[in-house]
């Protein structure tokens, strides 16, 4: 069982139950689900991920002090703490008192500042750029199991969606990345000899072309580790992962394999920009991938955000 599925039999059974019982004058003001940081919240735990902060819980947010008052949080915090110490098996964590919790009790307003630098979901182009992604996706993952009051959902619906314009200038910082490191400096530091420069130039190329995946499939891409297991639930002819995977480790000292991988590099460009013409996202009609780039970058409306420079977004 996986902590997604834990945690809703977790609040199902003992969770919604007790604020039934115990808070109905404040279930009204009320959210809970399993959303934040970990991979259990994602649904890509596994037996391994349960050596730390593995646990059956969940998180109750409240709005702000003038809404729910500290004690009534004081009193949440009491009941979801005498919840069974063990579930499933499963051994609790003891909440912290100075705060730090992953489950338990929240401010709606501080988990969001937390997670993504706002507690009400209103960002600033600059503040959208200056996210990475897989701290939006901390913001927006797991389950929401109640929010009667609606904030809580409110603000992560904004989070979910990032302005256009933004997703635009992203696309664009990482598809000219792709014909730098890829179309253009991997061939020539073979060709100078310099291999473990060629090798970067296709670290760099993977991790740009991974996230113009996710940009264009409209998903925040988790943190590195999870990286490839996000992308198995869109590439499902694996032509990515598989083509990402020649450029990390085929050997750069064999002509033959060098070769394939700029075979590889040219494919995954011709798909992305198969992509880009498809969602009406470029004007230009080549291999280039800078092209296009530029061409993405042309698309944004907003002019003080299409006048930064094109690398802004990375």
């Amino acid at each position: 069982m996986n902590g997604l599925e834990l945690s809703r039999r977790f609040y199902e059974e003992y969770g919604k139950p007790m604020l039934e019982r115990d808070f109905a004058d404040v279930l009204p003001y009320i959210a809970a689900g399993f959303v934040g940081n970990g991979s259990e919240r994602l649904g890509y735990d596994d037996e391994i991920s349960q050596d730390h902060d593995f646990e059956a819980g969940f998180c109750i947010f409240l709005p702000s002090e003038e809404i729910v008052d500290r004690r009534t949080a004081f009193l949440l915090e009491r009941a979801y703490e005498k919840l069974p110490k063990e579930y499933m098996g499963v051994k609790r964590q003891k909440i912290s008192p100075v705060g730090g919790n992953r489950n338990g009790v929240l401010r709606t307003a501080e988990f969001y500042l937390a997670k993504a630098g706002t507690p009400d979901g209103n960002l600033s182009n600059e503040m959208w750029l200056s996210l990475p992604d897989y701290t939006l996706l901390d913001a927006t993952n797991g389950e929401v199991y109640l929010d009667n009051f609606g904030e809580f959902t409110k603000i992560r619906e904004i989070l979910k969606n990032q302005p256009a314009d933004v997703r635009l200038k992203k696309l664009a910082g990482n598809l000219l990345i792709m014909a730098q490191a890829g179309q253009y400096n991997f061939t020539r530091c073979l060709n100078h000899g310099e291999k473990d420069a060629a090798q970067m130039a296709a670290f760099e190329f993977v991790n740009a072309a991974m996230k113009t995946v996710f940009l264009l499939n409209n998903r925040y891409m988790p943190y590195y580790k999870w990286s490839f297991r996000a992308l198995r639930e869109f590439d499902s002819d694996g032509f990515y992962g598989n083509n990402f995977s020649l450029l990390m480790y085929g050997d750069n000292n064999d002509f033959d394999v060098a070769d394939s991988k700029y075979e590889a590099i040219e494919k995954i460009a011709g798909r992305i920009i198969d992509v880009l013409q498809e969602q009406n996202l470029t004007k230009a009609i080549c291999g280039d991938l800078e092209k296009h780039a530029y061409s993405v970058n042309d698309r944004i409306s907003d002019s003080a955000l299409r006048n930064l420079n094109i690398l802004a977004g990375i």
